[in-house]
């Protein structure tokens, strides 16, 4: 391991990450010492806020505990010259850069599973379960890993792969890879919904009745070419409550948790929905899937700059330059970026929130019936209602639910 500019400048930068995060924490915590605010004593008890900020509480402590955990792992591991000797193992195992690159990404991605495993299993079995969130058997636990598990190799070690396989052998790789992954992008976009979505969660077709009337009045009134109305079965999983549209063309489809559709009112469930047809109709989604392209272009042209980079290879301990270890290593170098490029994106999908919910108080008349539907959200989900700017302006990717309500009350 060579003590270089880029050791030290991607050692830095995950410590600052890392300092940065945790500072944010700790003022996330020292909110909870706000009393609860008149706008929510309509729909919180004194008792519902305590276990709010109990849940917000031990979220934050767990979330700082799998954090240090996972970033000195890393640290270990690259000190002790992990990099380097994997590079070697999968040398040892494979004759060519295809081989070695499909070899070295499986064992790092089995890495990562086994080490956050008893982090979710903790998360599910014993946080979420304290709050009485948690409705996950061990079963469905199981079943949720191995098929996250299957799909990922059988979708992303093809791709991997192909990019391995790119910069071996074409000049220009850096184009002909982001041309790859954006196209498989669009495609899985299109077929998740579909496809991908009900190998994990049954989606059954809404029942004629006020509530289908009403979405499809709306639907209508907002000309949102809908494809479906699903019930999805949420509380399988969880007590939490949510709703969502995914697709595009004619696979778009609006799917509503059975646990949404239990604790709210027809006109509560049209407003929630009115928001996410505002995303749509307000350019979200498309403004989402070109910055994801932009970003995904700038990631691979900068990754041709440093593809077989001596000076970032010997930082990692790896004496001998590949393909297949650049696409590691650079994925470590960009972290910076990617997390400059995550505060960026929380930020205009704030703005966007606001845009969302301008449209749903538009087009339904009532802004008072998106404001009970969010109190009752952050109510049944144990929401934050007094987190810290700078952990909003970090991590969040909605604004405090007081300053959505602020601003629909404000018209």
């Amino acid at each position: 391991m060579e003590l270089n500019v880029y050791f030290f400048t991607i050692l830095i930068a995950l410590v600052a990450i890392y300092k940065m995060d945790l500072f944010a924490a700790f003022l996330n915590l020292r909110s909870l010492a706000e009393p609860l605010p008149p706008e929510f004593q309509d729909v919180f008890t004194g008792e519902d806020y305590e276990k709010s900020q109990e849940y917000t509480r031990a979220k934050t402590v767990f979330g700082i505990v799998e954090s240090t955990f996972s970033s000195g792992l890393f640290l270990v591991f690259w000190f002790a010259g992990g990099f380097g000797w994997l590079d070697q193992w999968v040398r040892s195992l494979a004759s060519n850069e295809v081989g070695r690159g499909v070899l070295l990404i499986s064992a790092i991605g089995l890495g990562g599973i086994l080490s956050s495993l008893p982090f979710e299993i903790y998360r599910t079995f014993v946080l979420e379960e304290r709050f009485g969130f948690n409705r996950t058997s061990v079963k469905t636990f199981l079943s949720d890993q191995i098929k996250s598990l299957l799909l990922s190799a059988t979708l992303g070690l093809p791709v991997f792969a192909l990019i391995v396989w790119l910069f071996v052998r074409w000049e220009l790789a850096w184009l002909h890879a982001f041309l790859l992954v954006t196209a498989g992008s669009l495609i899985l976009a299109y077929v998740a919904p579909k496809w991908l979505l009900p190998i994990f969660y049954k989606f059954t077709p809404m029942e004629d009745g006020e509530l289908k009337k009403a979405i499809d009045d709306l639907a209508a009134r907002c000309g949102f070419p809908l494809a479906g109305i699903h019930v999805m079965d949420g509380s399988k999983r969880s007590t939490k409550a949510n709703a969502f549209f995914t697709g595009f063309g004619n696979t778009k489809r609006i799917a509503l948790f059975d646990t949404l559709i239990q604790h709210h009112s027809v006109p509560e469930l049209v407003a929630v929905l009115a928001h996410e047809i505002g995303h749509y109709k307000r350019g979200h989604i498309l403004q989402s899937m070109l910055a994801g392209i932009a970003e995904s272009a700038l990631s691979f042209f900068l990754l041709g700059f440093f593809l077989r980079n001596e000076g970032l290879f010997h930082a990692f301990g790896v004496r001998e330059t590949s393909v297949f270890m650049s696409l590691i290593l650079f994925g470590i170098l960009f972290t910076p970026l990617n997390r400059v490029s995550s505060i960026l994106r929380g930020i205009w999908s704030r703005k966007n929130e606001f845009e969302a919910d301008a449209y749903a108080a538009s087009v339904t008349g009532h802004p008072g019936d998106l404001v009970t539907a969010l109190k009752k959200l952050t109510r049944e989900n144990l929401g934050n209602l007094t987190p810290h700017p700078f952990h909003v302006f970090l991590n969040d990717s909605h604004p405090p639910v007081h300053r959505r309500i602020t601003a629909l009350r404000a018209g």
